[in-house]
């Protein structure tokens, strides 16, 4: 939302602290810490927003003389190396430099049930009466759906294809017609177990392996891989607009085009 009107600026604490209350944040037991990952400038009235904190998306960031870099892939992922080194220590040496705030969300940005990539996701499909991919999840990281009206596998590719802006590889199964659809956005094919065991008909994620050709035929769940970044490109937007809406700053978002 860039207009040519006058913004407000926002503490930079007071901006996590909303998000991390409104996602949820510590009641995630994720992959990489999330919320404030580099501190930057405490006053913030620009937020860049991207999927992925590259160094594309830190040269958009400091191009647009943005205090904060918001995205939903960041840093400090469980089991990379300490030290600071090579590509990852260049990219942090470019924000630290520019003085700007690194602010990622990942597993709680997939799960909020209107901020986050799945319910966009359902949004844009039109999948309804939603449910828990994994009711025992108190906070589910994928969700089942349904549509109004019951499609041809093929007919399904090309649709969600459509929607989502990516040539959707399917995997096919048995199943004549598709109506009940499991989904987890990202890389999360391997979750057609659970789908097969909830009863869908196709289940969606971002990336395929090669045993999901082999899990669709025979747990008779037909999939569909719809792009890593194609499928997470949503939620970080919905945070940035919400984050604009509750504090009146600035915010852009970076599209990377990212083919995976």
């Amino acid at each position: 939302m860039s207009e040519d009107r006058e913004f407000l600026m926002a503490k930079l604490s007071n901006i996590i602290q909303w998000c991390d209350e409104t996602l949820k944040a510590a009641e995630f037991k994720d992959y990489a810490p999330n919320g404030l990952q580099i501190e930057g400038r405490s006053e913030v009235k620009k937020i860049l927003a991207a999927v992925t904190a590259s160094q594309s998306a830190i040269d958009a960031a400091i191009a647009e003389g943005a205090d904060l870099l918001l995205v939903h892939h960041g840093y400090f992922w469980k089991g990379e190396p300490y030290p600071i080194t090579g590509m990852r220590g260049q990219r942090i040496k470019r924000l630290i430099q520019h003085d700007i705030s690194l602010v990622g969300y990942h597993l709680p940005l997939d799960s909020h049930p209107s901020l986050g990539n799945n319910a966009a996701i359902a949004d844009l499909l039109a999948l309804n009466k939603l449910e828990p991919l994994d009711p025992s999840e108190r906070h589910p990281i994928g969700n089942i759906g349904y549509l109004d009206t019951p499609m041809r596998p093929s007919e399904f590719q090309t649709y969600v294809s459509e929607r989502l802006g990516f040539n959707a590889v399917h995997l096919t199964a048995q199943k004549e017609t598709i109506q009940k659809v499991g989904f987890c956005t990202g890389g999360a094919q391997d979750f057609i177990h659970q789908a097969a065991a909830q009863g869908c008909d196709a289940y969606i994620s971002g990336e395929v392996s090669e045993r999901t050709f082999y899990e669709a035929q025979e747990l008779n769940v037909h999939y569909y891989a719809c792009g890593h970044h194609a499928t997470e490109r949503y939620g970080v937007q919905r945070l940035a607009q919400a984050i604009a809406q509750q504090f009146d700053i600035e915010t852009v978002y970076f599209e990377l085009n990212n083919p995976i």
